[in-house]
């Protein structure tokens, strides 16, 4: 994947000091999950599946859940799974054939993630991840899909706890498939904290502790760690409306503290994404926007934010810094339009990366101002931040000095 692949040379050279770099699987796995950005999830029930992750990944998407779980009917199970592997299945045929002026990748490779169209810029798949609902449906899933299997890029694991061995019985199934298949770069996994006992108070330390272990045990497999907020608050019977982001629900905040505060360790964790934005369409708004209008006004987007504020996106952003402010990367999304807000709030700015570089590369601890001038660096206590920084850095780019969030939107959003 290759985040901004769709901007001409011309506007990425405007707008970024370093450009992002192109991940595949075979990336280091922090990089990639710090990378993975709007994980936009798909039912696995959706008609024209296959043409519509093409349609997906020309404007932006970089990495999608095809999901056999709740966003699917009991009553529709099996079909979802035929949709699902029919698709990934068409998708391999297209690759390996150059069909539709598709050409395949070089060597013919599958796995590779690019596909060159005949005069014009490479097409990418996004990352490919199933969610499946139990450990028995990964292994059926995944031995019906046998060389497409390929096109993924892991299993996201719903209601991952391991206090019953589901979470054992999850990673034990994976390692059986990818010992079955023998995918040229192993199926990674992505557990979803969302279950009862990983969440609720009186349960919850013992069970993200159990959970913990469970994972360093079986670190090789893990790239990132997902939030079921939908699950969690389905348990008060809450649900947040746009003008709340999710740190507004208490009992939810509270998890998300904890999983961090457990998991998300800078010495010992793994990168775990913000939560899912539900919201899509124009609804009556309560509270006052909080989106300033100095930005965009600066870069003559006026128009971009009235935009924002009718399509309910400004509150995704509120949600967005927050995450970002109590360690998430990336987020779950369930629409195309949230795809480029979520990149554009995590392209590095110009001052966040030198400052990042000079933490770095100060030796013996101490403190300074910034390039800047606008805050102080301290060496040591620093230096987590500047690595993650330095890694979203890879996958998003750096900006140019003067350039913030609204160019990158309105340069998403044409």
């Amino acid at each position: 994947m290759l985040h901004f692949s769709f901007l001409n040379d011309s506007t990425r050279d405007r707008l970024f000091h370093r450009p992002p770099r192109e991940l595949t699987p075979e990336s280091d796995p922090t990089t990639l999950a710090v990378g993975l950005g709007a994980t936009l999830y798909t039912p696995g029930t959706r008609p024209g599946l296959a043409e519509g992750l093409l349609k997906r990944a020309r404007s932006g998407c970089t990495s999608t859940v095809l999901c056999l779980e709740d966003s699917v009917a009991d009553s529709a199970v099996a079909g979802a799974e035929d949709n699902v592997v029919a698709a990934l299945e068409e998708l391999g045929r297209r690759r390996l054939a150059g069909v539709d002026g598709i050409a395949p990748a070089e060597g013919g490779n599958p796995a590779a993630g690019v596909w060159t169209s005949s005069g014009s810029r490479p097409e990418r798949l996004p990352l490919l991840f199933v969610r499946p609902r139990t450990p028995q449906q990964l292994l059926a899933v995944g031995r019906r899909l046998g060389p497409a299997a390929e096109l993924l890029t892991g299993f996201v694991l719903p209601k991952f706890e391991n206090a019953s061995g589901r979470g054992e019985r999850f990673l034990s199934a994976l390692d059986r498939l990818n010992t079955e298949l023998a995918p040229r770069v192993p199926l990674r996994a992505m557990p979803i904290i969302e279950h009862p006992v990983t969440t609720h108070r009186e349960s919850r330390v013992k069970a993200l502790l159990a959970v913990r272990e469970l994972l360093r045990a079986h670190r090789g497999q893990i790239l990132s760690i997902r939030l079921g907020a939908t699950d969690i608050a389905s348990a008060y019977g809450l649900r947040r409306s746009r003008d709340l982001t999710i740190y507004h629900v208490g009992v939810v905040a509270d998890v998300i503290s904890d999983v961090v505060g457990i998991l998300g360790r800078a010495d010992d964790g793994w990168v775990i994404s913000g939560t899912v934005w539900e919201h899509y369409s124009n609804t009556e708004r309560i509270l006052r926007p909080l989106l300033r209008a100095t930005p965009f006004e600066v870069a003559n987007s006026a128009m971009l934010r009235q935009h924002l504020l009718g399509a309910n996106l400004d509150g995704l952003i509120r949600e967005i810094e927050l995450d970002q402010a109590n360690g998430l990367t990336g987020k779950t999304v369930i629409h195309p339009t949230h795809v480029p807000v979520v990149h554009a709030l995590h392209v590095v700015n110009h001052d966040e990366y030198q400052d990042a570089l000079d933490i770095i590369g100060s030796e013996g601890g101490g403190a300074s101002a910034s390039k800047s001038g606008t805050r102080m660096n301290e060496s040591k206590p620093h230096r987590a931040w500047a690595r993650r920084t330095l890694q979203r850095a890879e996958a998003y780019g750096v900006a140019r000095p003067r350039v913030n969030f609204v160019d990158f939107l309105e340069a998403s959003m044409k």
